[in-house]
């Protein structure tokens, strides 16, 4: 038996793997066509700040998703631990992997600031909804 909300868990975990496919995709062939030589000793993000900005939206959203998403797992982990991990909590996971992709697709493509950061305020908010789900849990 296993808690409903480990679906949209993997689904996240899926996802941050599309985009380090993606960025991996678009990296290693711009460092190609740049001649680029690798330097372990230039300051960390000097060398591929010189990339097409394209290429490095991808990165820069795969970090992302290894920011506040950890959050997000930690907390939907503890509410299927806790067994609250359906309904209305469920919903609010898939509306916060939704929001999530949206802002992968917008910062990857188009990287409309003001449309990124709409998308990142209301998944934080659907993120702060399950947090205090999960106090009202264990308090």
């Amino acid at each position: 038996m296993h808690s409903p909300i480990l679906a949209p868990v993997v689904a996240l975990v899926a996802w941050s793997m599309v985009m380090w496919t993606w960025m991996y995709v678009t990296r290693l062939p711009a460092i190609r066509r740049a001649r680029m030589r690798l330097d372990p000793n230039a300051p960390r993000g000097e060398q591929m700040s010189t990339l097409p900005p394209g290429v490095r939206w991808k990165a820069d959203n795969y970090n992302h998703l290894m920011e506040q998403p950890t959050l997000f797992y930690a907390v939907a982990l503890s509410l299927a631990l806790l067994g609250r991990g359906a309904g209305a909590n469920l919903a609010l996971a898939w509306t916060y992997v939704v929001l999530r992709v949206a802002h992968s697709l917008v910062q990857a493509t188009w990287n409309k600031i003001e449309v990124r950061f709409a998308a990142f305020f209301l998944s934080s908010l659907v993120l702060v909804a399950l947090v205090v789900d999960a106090c009202r849990a264990v308090l």
